[in-house]
């Protein structure tokens, strides 16, 4: 029998979805197929130490991993594709490929994806450039705007310009989105720091609060309608699921209706929509895919507005939460792709993109 692919599965890391990352690693781990993949555990600290971790997968979901893990690093030189144990032995551990289950900045922005491209090893998700730009929720509207997808009005916001500035951005984003509006840090996910904003005080703590994230806010107009997600798979032939509509617990989908509600949130898959509606919404998703040059996995997500019943991008999402409750694996699931297969088809497509490169 042929050697386990030994797959670097790294989760964790410095940004405000650390915690998301552990349940969304902890759900890959728990089905990835071990008679093909020998999983090789990297916990990435809030302080951004790389810790080995060999012991109870079950401690991972809260955190307890922490105490056991062993510092480790990961040369970028394209010789050494390993880690390096810190103990005083210095021994190395192949990986022969990274799976990077990290959510936000430092983990989906790029960064980390760069590390990989610098070390010359295949890893699941996408690219350098696909994957910076699907963080910036600014940059990435601007590039959907140009290719004419439908989007809500929106203004970007540089943190420095509002401490400068406060009178003249609230005043501008009055002008152009009016009451209510959203208002999220430009390059977080998993609502992490979203507000909405119904007169100039609540956009002031809003932009105060999206601001504790990042050093660029996004403002978007308000959308009265319904929720909808899709999932693609693929490189340079992506495919799109079947749709999902979103019920949150809360007024809007939020990071409490999202990881903490125990499920009140509701999950409908596939979407009560008419055959056309899906069809133009898969192909909405195949289409900010391939503009932003996205390749293994995303999640488009849409509004349905109410009345016109217009579909309206929202935002590109290059790794989608992967909990045993997320929309990602749900809807392939829904689609004939179990959370198992899917796991492999991502690996295989990240061994695919590498030969290719």
């Amino acid at each position: 029998m042929a050697d386990k692919l030994k797959v670097g599965v790294i989760f964790g890391g410095q940004s405000g979805e650390h915690e998301v990352s552990l349940i969304s690693a902890t759900s890959i781990i728990n089905n990835m197929d071990r008679d093909k993949y020998q999983p090789i555990l990297i916990g990435i600290t809030k302080e951004g130490k790389w810790l080995l971790y060999r012991g109870d997968e079950g401690l991972i979901k809260d955190g307890r991993w922490q105490k056991f893990g062993v510092p480790v690093i990961f040369p970028p030189d394209p010789s050494y594709k390993c880690l390096i144990v810190q103990d005083g032995t210095y021994k190395s551990i192949p990986v022969d490929i990274m799976f990077p289950v990290l959510h936000g900045p430092r983990g989906e922005d790029g960064t980390i994806q760069g590390v990989f491209e610098m070390a010359g090893i295949p890893y699941v998700g996408c690219g350098v450039v696909s994957s910076s730009v699907g963080m910036d929720k600014v940059v990435s509207k601007e590039l959907f705007k140009a290719h004419g997808l439908p989007q809500c009005d929106f203004v970007g916001v540089l943190k420095n310009t509002y401490l400068e500035d406060r009178e003249g951005v609230i005043k501008n984003i009055e002008d152009r989105l009016g009451y209510p509006c959203f208002v999220k840090p430009a390059n977080m996910g998993s609502s992490v720091g979203i507000s909405k904003a119904r007169n100039r005080q609540q956009l002031m703590e809003g932009l105060d609060l999206a601001g504790r994230y990042d050093t660029k806010i996004i403002v978007e107009q308000c959308i009265k309608g319904r929720e909808i997600e899709c999932s693609v798979l693929g490189n340079h032939q992506p495919m799109a699921s079947t749709v999902g509509e979103i019920l949150p617990s809360n007024e809007f989908y939020d990071y409490d209706a999202k990881y903490r509600d125990q499920g009140a949130s509701k999950l409908i898959i596939p979407a009560p929509l008419d055959d056309e509606k899906i069809d133009e919404i898969r192909g909405l998703a195949v289409k900010a895919f391939k503009i932003l040059n996205c390749s293994g996995l995303a999640r488009a997500d849409f509004f349905l507005e109410e009345g016109t019943q217009r579909v309206l991008i929202n935002e590109l999402n290059t790794m989608p939460g992967f909990t045993d409750i997320s929309m990602y694996p749900k809807l392939w699931e829904a689609s004939g792709i179990s959370y198992g297969e899917l796991i492999d088809r991502l690996i295989q497509l990240a061994l695919e993109k590498q030969k290719f490169k």
